[in-house]
């Protein structure tokens, strides 16, 4: 018999984030969140996307077990402003049994035809900031601290639903060597020189702050024309201040500015912090923050995570600046490979700034979608 119970106390919390620890145990290439940092994600208290976003958590329990997790999530940004009538899920994870994911699916599939949002869709998070899909391929490579891991089963549970492909991704890295000067070294002078540009280099995490939220609003404009795309607010910039921007080495922090120092471009790279998580295993202290702590300064794995350009300067070769800074601070550093986070498959423009790399697909990932009606 399953029971589904929904996540209320601090204890059924905990023990949301933790089930996964249970599930991936022997997994080498599964990689733990902080838990920590997991539930202050879920703290209506502590996270202002509850302003503008609904979520229930759900526990599944067959016979007194707990076997399943669900986060159902409304994100009335999405519903009111733009006329999106999504029911999101995320956070979902199952053993390999379709009766427990059904229970879970019918879940959030009901809140969703309580608010009379026409499809269901999954697995996603609050915004785009947030994890997204199912991995589809490459389940044999390590995962990264920015996407979900899951079993490969996870893909018939969704299909036996009647969920259907809605949006894929792809996860591609490339050895550092493949970086060739020649492709941007010349023509980002050219660049900076015809739009009166010039890149900031910023040592100090206190050197980056000013520009933090500056960077949120072009985050806000360059990506508001990607499908599911959500924006920051004002109050979310400041707790995602916080949250990151600790975390990342300053000198990997790029911003471009025009003369009147606007920001056109930035880009926001972080160690690979996988090995280090896995060491740690959801705990900080009192050995995890030491752990991470060494990824951050001498890992030599690198996750280009975000890139935006001010969109009058699309198509204006602004990553070649991007590109030049990187590479002084990579070659210095003495990175051996970089990783790119999930790119939409059908983001052709995001790929033709990575063509000279020869990047490889190492995995693969969907979310999928239902109507409700």
């Amino acid at each position: 018999m399953i029971t589904i119970k929904k996540a209320t106390s601090k204890k059924d919390l905990k023990a949301f984030v933790k089930f996964p620890f249970k599930l991936y145990k022997n997994s080498k290439y599964w990689v733990p969140p902080i838990i920590k940092q997991e539930l202050d994600t879920f703290n209506k208290d502590k996270n202002p996307v509850f302003n503008d976003a609904d979520a229930r958590f759900f526990l599944a329990y067959k016979d007194g077990e707990l076997v399943g997790r669900i986060a159902g999530i409304v994100n009335w940004l999405e519903i009111n402003k733009q006329g999106i009538k999504k029911m999101r899920f995320g956070w979902f994870d199952f053993i390999d049994d379709l009766e427990v994911s059904k229970a879970l699916f019918e879940t959030v599939e009901n809140i969703g035809r309580e608010h009379q949002l026409s499809y269901a869709e999954g697995p996603v998070g609050f915004s785009n900031l947030d994890k997204v899909g199912i991995m589809t391929e490459g389940y044999d490579h390590l995962a990264t601290m920015i996407t979900w891991y899951n079993h490969a089963y996870y893909v018939d549970h969704y299909k036996a639903r009647g969920y259907e492909i809605e949006k894929e991704y792809a996860e591609s890295s490339f050895p550092f060597e493949n970086v060739k000067p020649k492709y941007f070294k010349k023509a980002q002078e050219l660049i900076k020189q015809r739009y009166n540009l010039r890149a900031l280099k910023l040592t100090k995490t206190k050197e980056v702050m000013p520009y933090v939220d500056r960077m949120f609003d072009l985050f806000n404009e360059s990506y508001a024309s990607l499908s599911s795309f959500v924006e920051i607010t004002d109050i979310q910039k400041e707790y995602f201040k916080k949250k990151f921007i600790g975390f990342i080495n300053p000198e990997y922090i790029k911003f471009v500015v025009d003369k009147n120092d606007r920001l056109i471009g930035f880009a926001i790279v972080m160690p690979r912090f996988a090995e280090a998580l896995q060491k740690a295993n959801g705990k900080l202290f009192p050995f995890g923050f030491a752990h991470i702590l060494k990824a951050k300064h001498n890992s030599k794995e690198v996750i280009f995570y975000l890139i935006g350009i001010l969109p009058e300067y699309h198509n204006k070769g602004i990553h070649a600046v991007i590109f030049n800074e990187y590479y002084e601070t990579f070659k210095a550093k003495g990175i051996k490979t970089c990783y790119r986070t999930p790119e939409l498959e059908n983001n052709f423009a995001i790929k033709k700034i990575w063509k000279h790399f020869d990047p490889v697909i190492y995995a693969k990932r969907k979310t999928y979608v239902k109507d409700l009606f």
